[in-house]
């Protein structure tokens, strides 16, 4: 999904632009910050939290948990926007991309039951629906490299990404429009994230099922797991307490965003747009999962132990291809749904999501045991807080490893 994205987030995974998605969020400069104890932990990711706040981010939610006793939430948010709602770190927030990671989870399951394989062309399950559908795998698409043009980058979707577009677009409409599109380089041979791929995702499982994406959400994950407040959204209803979500309104936009990202609906109050009830009418398999910090800590935990997925399958998950080709500075590889990085302190498996009015990063370590999120309140962030979401996003990932 995508934003106005001021500054991106990332560099990778998405070549982020001000209309992309991204599964990375910052250079992954890991050096300094290991945890020293739970107080000095706590007290630097609180002193980051609130330093983002001052730098224009609405609200900021933080969790960490290492393994050993109550994990570290923090929860920050400007004082103007207590207006709308007082922030907890337990509040729903919108997954956005993070989606992925469940969708591939969902494939795999069906890879274990044999009702589905990696190496399925396309068109087995989708006839004629996708470009190159006989040459692009479900792996190519889980794993981005089908060379599917990313259907956030047509213009024709902006109203729906900014909220302002009532008509719900189909995977069927989506999967049209992007075939009007040439193929970014043949299947299999480069890696580029699109959001495109997890439109035709969603769709394989649906018609490999017969079920919606949300009751396989509920009946696959969500219920055994216990997860109360992580669903597949199918509009703009929250079951529970959420947290707001902002743009800066139209006149306080920065120049270099694109014209047709500078407009979201919802009520307008302290130069902001508050986007929370808006249904971004184009989200589907890429990135309509709502959920919490705590939820997805635990999702992560039996994921990566070997909960949901067999032994086989998971390794399958886990088998990356490179982001920025061999040579790639910062070993970023990216598997089936989810991402890994090497870091000084350890290795991650983690993903981002942005959507209007909300960007969330997941983390956890191999084993599951270990995890921690951040989410901030808006997706457009000035240079400055974009260079301290860098910072936090290391100090998080540090804080899980002893």
């Amino acid at each position: 999904m995508s934003a106005a994205l001021v500054v991106p987030l990332a560099a990778t995974p998405a070549s982020a632009n001000a209309v992309h998605e991204s599964a990375a969020v910052g250079p992954r400069t890991f050096s300094t910050v290991r945890q020293d104890g739970t107080a000095e932990t706590r007290a630097h990711l609180r002193e980051l939290a609130r330093k983002l706040v001052e730098e224009g981010v609405p609200g900021v939610i933080v969790r960490v948990d290492d393994g050993h006793g109550r994990p570290i939430e923090i929860s920050e948010q400007a004082a103007w926007t207590r207006k709308d709602h007082l922030l907890r770190a337990d509040d729903e927030v919108r997954e956005a991309s993070n989606t992925k990671t469940v969708m591939a989870t969902l494939v795999l399951q069906l890879v274990a039951e044999h009702r589905l394989a990696l190496t399925d062309p396309v068109d087995k399950w989708l006839p004629g629906q996708v470009r190159n559908g006989r040459a692009i795998t479900l792996r190519m698409l889980l794993n981005h490299t089908s060379g599917l043009f990313d259907y956030t980058d047509d213009p024709a979707l902006a109203p729906a990404l900014t909220g302002r577009d009532s008509h719900v677009w189909t995977s069927t409409e989506i999967l049209s429009l992007v075939s009007r599109h040439p193929a970014l380089f043949e299947p299999g041979t480069e890696w580029s994230y699109s959001n495109t791929n997890y439109i035709a995702i969603g769709a394989v499982l649906e018609k490999a099922t017969g079920k919606s994406l949300a009751a396989l959400v509920r009946d696959r994950i969500a219920g055994p797991l216990g997860l109360r407040h992580t669903f597949y959204a199918t509009g703009s209803a929250w079951r529970d307490r959420h947290a707001h979500g902002y743009e800066p309104g139209a006149a306080h936009m920065p120049p270099d965003v694109p014209d047709e990202f500078r407009n979201y609906a919802g009520p307008q109050h302290d130069d902001h747009v508050d986007v929370t009830g808006d249904y971004v009418t184009a989200d589907g398999a890429d990135a309509a999962i709502v959920s919490t910090a705590g939820d997805w800590s635990r999702f992560y935990g039996a994921l990566m132990s070997g909960g949901l997925l067999p032994a086989a399958q998971l390794a399958e998950m886990r088998t990356t291809v490179p982001e920025d080709g061999p040579g790639d500075p910062d070993e970023l590889g990216y598997g089936l749904g989810i991402e890994t990085a090497r870091t000084d302190c350890g290795t991650v498996w983690d993903h981002v999501g942005i959507v209007p009015g909300y960007a969330t990063y997941n983390a956890s370590d191999s084993t599951g045991r270990r995890t921690a999120a951040f989410f901030f309140a808006t997706s457009t962030l000035t240079k400055q807080a974009h260079q301290t979401g860098a910072a936090l996003m290391d100090a998080v990932n540090c804080a899980i490893f002893d």
